[in-house]
């Protein structure tokens, strides 16, 4: 990638991106815990990253709209209509995940 100039890189990375959100609509039975537990960020995270870059850029974008795109409808209609509660098992999984990571950083 280093060869790219930095237009291409950027354009790249923004089809991935775009790819991995269309991915995620496709797999709607992937829930946002699991995500957690296997790599450490969700939908949530990805919708606050779009806030975040839009910020450093000084443009103005609030979270539920970074959300609906991510999401692709409202974060309501999403959590209603395809958010299963979770498991004791995956809260239990979050969890280790979560005190793995804090003893990593101790």
């Amino acid at each position: 990638m280093e060869q790219l100039d930095k237009q291409t890189q950027t354009e790249l990375e923004a089809a991935a991106f775009r790819r991995l959100l269309k991915h995620l609509d496709d797999n709607k039975d992937v829930q946002n815990i699991d995500l957690m537990i296997l790599a450490d960020f969700c939908r949530n995270c990805l919708s606050k990253w779009l806030v975040t870059a839009a910020e450093e850029r000084h443009i103005e974008l609030d979270l539920e709209s970074a959300r609906e795109h991510v999401y692709g409808m409202p974060y309501s209609e999403w959590k209603a209509n395809h958010q299963s509660p979770a498991t004791d098992e995956q809260l239990r999984a979050l969890e280790a995940r979560q005190k793995e990571k804090e003893n990593a950083s101790s």
